[in-house]
């Protein structure tokens, strides 16, 4: 059926009205409403203690207490200052126990992840897979008891080499930042393996077969090939290990004791002993801006890596 040209025209006018409203009407694209539970997660748990955090640190007095309170940068002044050098040691104390457990975590979980990642069988990769899990199934505090049990002066391995005629007296396996390494790969290399699981993985093996093909070694194929196409994954695992160990506050506690001091410690005692929370602020913004800069600059520098390689 035809319909006059004029009111052809009118119609056509009325459902591009339409389609605007619509438009303009739609409802919120679904992605928005999965990301919102993570993004309220994120604000909640992050970004709120994070901001009080910061702002306790530039008070003068807890508002809360004391409506008197003012801006000042005297805890900052506080922790530059430190005539005592017990704040600067126990930023670096920290930043050293991060980076070693770091690279050692690195150099424990890689191998296994590549093992992981390229074993055929089936069976054998959910025995591997339920044996680096099974650490995490149980609590933090009690895997640093298996490890104090182990390494104290009359632990197992003290006791067993003082009865093969080995040693004559206790190593110093606990109490040190040793210990406190030890006891933070064991806890961690799990976070590690998982990341790089996944990006070894999701290499072609072809890759590596076209290199040997073309007369490379397995190990110049490994280097060549596989360990410049995980940067990606080692990138990953390392600043995840790396925040996990520079936060950790019951294993250092527990596994040094008294002869090691780390900033979570220290923001501890600030809080529960002296309840200064302006300073203990203060040193969890430090830490975390001079950890924020670390992890730059080793994206910046892996990214480079990568991209030369890449070009190579």
């Amino acid at each position: 059926m035809d319909f006059p040209p004029r009111e052809r025209r009118a119609g056509i006018a009325s459902l591009r009205r339409v389609s605007f409203v619509v438009k303009r009407r739609s409802p919120i694209a679904p992605v928005a409403w999965l990301v919102a539970p993570a993004l309220l997660l994120f604000v909640v748990f992050f970004v709120m203690p994070f901001a009080v955090m910061a702002t306790l640190s530039l008070l003068s007095g807890n508002p809360v207490n004391n409506p008197n309170v003012v801006f000042t940068w005297k805890h900052y002044d506080r922790f530059i200052e430190d005539s005592a050098g017990i704040f600067h040691d126990a930023l670096w104390s920290t930043l050293r126990i991060g980076l070693v457990t770091t690279i050692a975590a690195l150099l424990v979980g890689y191998p296994l992840a590549h093992w992981m990642a390229r074993i055929k069988s089936r069976v054998g990769h959910a025995a591997l897979l339920m044996a680096v899990i099974a650490p995490m199934l149980t609590g933090i505090v009690v895997r640093t008891f298996a490890w104090m049990t182990l390494l104290q002066d009359k632990g197992v391995i003290n006791v067993t080499l003082q009865s093969w005629g080995l040693i004559e007296k206790p190593l110093p396996l606990m109490y040190n930042e040793f210990g406190t390494v030890v006891a933070l790969v064991h806890i961690y290399v799990p976070f590690m393996v998982l990341t790089l699981t996944g990006v070894i993985g999701r290499i072609d093996e072809r890759l590596e077969q076209a290199a040997r093909g073309l007369g490379a070694s397995r190990f110049r194929a490994f280097l060549e090939v596989t360990l410049p196409l995980s940067l990606p994954g080692i990138l990953a695992g390392s600043l995840l290990v790396f925040a996990l160990s520079i936060s950790a506050y019951v294993t250092p506690f527990l596994m040094g004791g008294t002869n090691v001091l780390t900033l979570p410690m220290l923001i501890y005692q600030q809080v529960s002993s002296s309840f200064n929370l302006g300073f203990a602020g203060a040193l969890g913004v430090v830490l975390l801006g001079v950890s924020l800069v670390i992890i730059v600059a080793y994206n910046h520098v892996l990214a480079r890596l990568s991209g030369e390689e890449a070009l190579s």
